[in-house]
């Protein structure tokens, strides 16, 4: 971890006019919703740094509610089933959608206009015929706008809600930045900004992106590099009990083991914390200051963990990541994040390649024999490698990669490298660890099989990690804290899934706490499901429990 303090005061300004990200022309989805209004006032405090225009857009389904009344005119009480007071009705509403929506949507522009004015930037307006994602994605497609500006939640947000349907269809589909409004109270800068940063051109695009918000905010940036060194050993685990002996000579079931247990433990970290080292450097040559770490986990989760931690007021991600193709629309960590991250989220579109990896891709050749090398490492990991070798031979100064450099960089990665003929060949297994008592209850109590194992073997894999021969609570604690054990007596309480989603968005920090006052209170009122009612009325009671500080949920 590479700790440096923050400051983005300098004496003379840094220059960000060549920042990928433009704020001259922003557009805010409005429903008059508290989420939505929250977005207006914080992309107008952004636009009014950079002497944009906020336009608002707002859509009414006319043609929707006319055959929607239309559908419904035969099952209407007997009292409106007379000719006079049918046409009467129909009249009615033709004039509520022929004036009553187009009204609604010019009051929601004069409140937008109303907050666009204090912050003395000019606003236009749209009020497009049709349903409401199905316009936004027609008007950021016309290249007339640089950022899309909405809130995670509208007029429809209900218990247990954490993105809705017009946002996540939007977010997937929009060809430009897009703005998430995730919190009604936060401002950006209440915390600071974090960057997910995997190496791709999209992350680096996110930190030049944060660099430009940050400065006309004046708010610290915290770049993360998250890895997973857990995931081989639970995958590699599994087939080890689906292949035979002879099957695993084929496949060479130890060496590749070796390969990725290597690999992921010591090489792929090593690349993050590279990644970092190039923000760091791209950060000073744009004369911000940053706090870089590396975090290992699940990506998003480990990032989300971050952010409840530090208190976050905005997390800058790529939408796609290091592993996207060419059909990719959202990368799978950047909409996991979307969804469970307690801050706004700005998703980017933007790509930069720092300085060092433009002159290293435009000067450095690979031989036949080292290209043909590389190409053979496995496929989630060829990108990463070849990186790492590049950075390498930059940095020594050769311009010419040969097969000798890339196993001397890959021994560099890999440490090890002792396995022998009789490993490579014998019967695979793996030597369980012994657990301890705290540590099984905690495994013990999640009756899911599936999650059971799958912790089990992180909580091993951490063991491990930490050269320890037995597994203790401080090794499965990370895993269990992300997905909410039940309680001691699982079968007394059931979560319904849109329960259980509304415990997910409580910080870390205070989530083992509000689960407790939740579960106490749902048993005090001799429920069994949380669910419903009941489960508003027990997020209430746990609010109310925690106050003068209202943690979320």
């Amino acid at each position: 971890m590479t700790n440096i303090a923050i400051s983005s005061n300098t004496d003379t300004p840094p220059d960000i006019s060549n920042t990928n990200v433009s704020l001259s022309r922003v557009l805010v989805a409005l429903d008059q919703s508290d989420y939505a209004n929250q977005a207006m006032r914080e992309i107008t405090r952004l636009a009014a740094s950079a002497d944009g225009t906020v336009t608002g857009i707002h859509a009414y389904a006319a043609k929707l509610h006319d055959r929607r009344f239309k559908q419904m005119e035969g099952g209407l009480p007997e009292k409106y089933q007379r000719e006079s007071e049918m046409e009467h009705q129909r009249e009615v509403h033709e004039d509520l959608i022929g004036m009553g929506l187009g009204l609604i949507s010019d009051s929601y522009h004069d409140a937008a206009e109303l907050i666009s004015r204090e912050a003395g930037v000019p606003f236009r307006r749209l009020s497009p015929e049709g349903k409401n994602y199905s316009c936004l994605i027609d008007a950021v497609n016309t290249g007339n706008f640089d950022v899309l500006a909405l809130g995670s939640l509208g007029l429809g947000a209900v218990a247990g809600s954490t993105i809705g349907t017009v946002c996540e269809r939007v977010v997937r589909r929009a060809p430009i930045d897009v703005f998430v409004a995730k919190d009604t109270q936060l401002a950006i800068g209440d915390g600071p900004i974090v960057v997910g940063m995997d190496g791709s051109p999209k992350s680096f695009g996110a930190l030049k992106t944060a660099f430009n918000i940050a400065q006309r905010l004046d708010v610290a940036v915290h770049v993360i590099a998250a890895y997973d060194p857990y995931y081989h050993y639970v995958a590699f685990n599994k087939i080890s009990t689906v292949l035979d002996e002879e099957a695993g000579k084929v496949f060479r079931f130890k060496e590749q083991e070796q390969l990725h247990e290597e690999l992921i433990d010591e090489g792929i970290a090593k690349i993050y914390q590279a990644h970092l080292n190039v923000a760091e450097s791209v950060a000073e040559d744009a004369g911000v200051k940053i706090y870089t770490e590396l975090v290992a986990g699940k990506p998003y989760q480990a990032i989300r963990s971050y952010i409840e931690k530090h208190n976050a007021s905005l997390l800058v991600i790529g939408k796609t990541g290091i592993h996207a193709d060419d059909n990719l629309d959202i990368g799978g960590n950047t909409e996991n994040l979307l969804r469970t991250v307690p801050c706004h989220v700005w998703v980017g579109q933007s790509t930069f390649l720092p300085p060092t990896d433009v002159v290293a891709e435009e000067t450095i050749m690979w031989s036949d024999e080292a290209s043909e090398k590389i190409n053979r490492a496995p496929d989630f990991v060829r990108g990463i490698a070849r990186t790492a070798v590049i950075r390498q031979a930059q940095a020594q100064g050769h311009t010419f990669i040969t097969t000798r450099f890339v196993d001397t960089v890959m021994k560099a990665m890999m440490p090890g490298g002792n396995e022998t003929e009789d490993n490579k060949t014998a019967k695979q297994t793996f030597d369980r660890l012994e657990w301890s008592p705290g540590a099984r209850k905690i495994l013990d109590s999640f009756g899911d099989k599936t999650i059971r194992e799958n912790i089990e073997l992180r909580a091993e894999k951490s063991a491990r990690r930490d050269a320890s021969t037995i597994v203790l609570e401080a090794h499965i604690n990370p895993f269990v804290s992300v997905n909410d054990p039940p309680d001691d007596n699982p079968s007394e309480l059931t979560w319904r899934a849109a329960s259980l989603a509304r415990l997910q968005r409580v910080p870390e920090t205070f989530r083992e706490q509000v689960r407790i006052s939740v579960e106490t209170y749902a048993r005090e009122n001799g429920a069994t499901v949380i669910e419903g009612d009941i489960a508003e009325a027990a997020f209430v009671a746990s609010r109310k429990n925690m106050c003068p500080v209202n943690h979320g949920g």
